[in-house]
């Protein structure tokens, strides 16, 4: 390891500065182009040691956790609270052009959408058992080291409020001495809690785990890879005006903010539609909504997700006809003659996009089409392929969902003008 003087030239996609170099490039975490600083350096990437010139776009982060290894920061949950908020905004909407850019497409992406610190719902903790009970908090940036936190500025107030009810119950979970996912769905009547681990608990381990979540008032439910130990009440969310009960552990969107817009964007989209197709649909995000104008069809792998959207479809009032159908998309997608019976079309799949599934879209007389995704790579890869098809996009919004972090979601409106 060796100590250098770097001058930071720009920020890459996961939100390091970069610094040019004679042996090529070094990554610096916690730094800003503009910076001039001290490192230590291995294997092309670098600790910071101190910065020299700070960059005029450096600001103080408003957590205590954030920043270079210290006793108290460390956390690799954020990876930009350092930097001003104007260009923070446009390296994030950059992202999205550069995806965009990279598949050679023109269109024009609309300013970043943001949400307020504190609008975070759902949240993934990393913890694991020590001498002195549990640590819960986030890992380090690269590393399986998890930093104790006493506050995350991102989650919701509820969240923060029950740290150290959630800090008691990590404990009482943490059987093995193997680290484990904690996830927080901040959920009516209370927290959700989706316990994902690679140790089994015995008998006396679940009862305890259960007497604990007995004793804490926030907590609405507990689950262990998948099995619910307790359920106090079911836990709810509102997709519009349809209330969910959301399996164990499926798939939410992060931030109910950031939901209503896009939401918003995609149900203003298709409104005019009278059957819709939704495809990776989990609980009913979309589909819910849509259903207030439309026929919609929801096609989801995850059979809980599936089954909480058909529930609470069929408890609902006033929605036009919702129907269901457990299936892979990536194994099988929707067929060409399938797609026939649908004038509107909405797609929000994992990261890896649905490269699969478009190719059939884009051969399809779907007229309007609402392309939902947190990876903006993959997503410029699908619209590709639509456009080559006959699509034109009529808008690219980015919304900051994941506030200083390097994800960025994406909603792209589609609208067929040949074939």
């Amino acid at each position: 390891m060796s100590a250098q003087k770097l001058t930071i030239t720009r920020l890459g996609g996961q939100g390091d500065g970069i610094a040019e170099t004679p042996r090529g490039q070094i990554f610096v975490p916690f730094t800003l182009p503009g910076d001039v600083v001290n490192v230590a350096v291995e294997k092309g990437r670098a600790t910071l040691m101190a910065v020299l010139e700070p960059s005029p776009d450096r600001v103080t982060p408003p957590c205590p956790h954030f920043g270079p290894d210290d006793e108290n920061a460390g956390c690799g949950g954020c990876a930009l609270q350092h930097q001003a908020d104007e260009p923070y905004r446009e390296w994030k909407r950059g992202l999205v052009v550069a995806a965009l850019e990279s598949r050679g497409i023109d269109a024009e992406v609309g300013a970043l959408l943001t949400t307020a610190p504190g609008s975070r719902r759902r949240v993934v903790f990393a913890a694991r058992r020590t001498d002195k009970g549990a640590i819960l908090g986030f890992n380090r940036a690269s590393s399986h080291q998890i930093v104790h936190i006493d506050t995350c500025i991102v989650a919701s107030p509820r969240i923060n409020q029950a740290l150290p009810e959630l800090r008691r119950l990590a404990t009482a979970v943490a059987v093995g001495k193997e680290a484990f996912r904690f996830a927080v769905l901040d959920a009516l009547p209370g927290l959700d809690i989706a316990v994902d681990a690679p140790f089994n608990l015995k008998e006396t381990d679940r009862l305890r785990i259960i007497t604990a979540v007995r004793a804490e008032a926030s907590v609405a439910r507990l689950s262990f890879n998948g099995e619910i130990l307790i359920e106090k009440q079911p836990p709810e969310l509102s997709f519009g005006s349809v209330v969910v009960n959301p399996p164990p552990g499926g798939f939410v969107q992060a931030s109910n903010e950031a939901e209503i817009v896009m939401a918003d964007l995609v149900s203003g989209h298709l409104a005019q539609s009278k059957r819709v197709v939704d495809l990776f649909s989990g609980s009913g995000t979309f589909a819910l909504r849509l259903a207030q104008h439309s026929h919609v069809h929801a096609v989801e792998a995850d059979g809980p997700s599936l089954n909480a959207l058909d529930r609470a479809a069929r408890r609902a009032q006033g929605l036009k006809p919702v129907t269901v159908e457990k299936r892979d998309l990536f194994r099988r997608p929707l067929m060409l003659a399938e797609l026939k019976a649908y004038q509107g079309l909405v797609f929000d799949p994992p990261r890896a996009g649905a490269e699969v599934q478009v190719q059939d879209i884009a051969r399809s007389t779907v007229k309007r089409i609402a392309a939902v995704s947190c990876n903006p790579t993959t997503l410029a890869r699908d619209l590709e392929t639509l456009i080559k098809g006959g699509y034109k996009i009529l808008s690219v919004t980015p919304i900051d969902q994941f506030l200083w972090s390097s994800h960025v979601e994406v909603v792209a409106l589609l609208e067929r003008t040949k074939r």
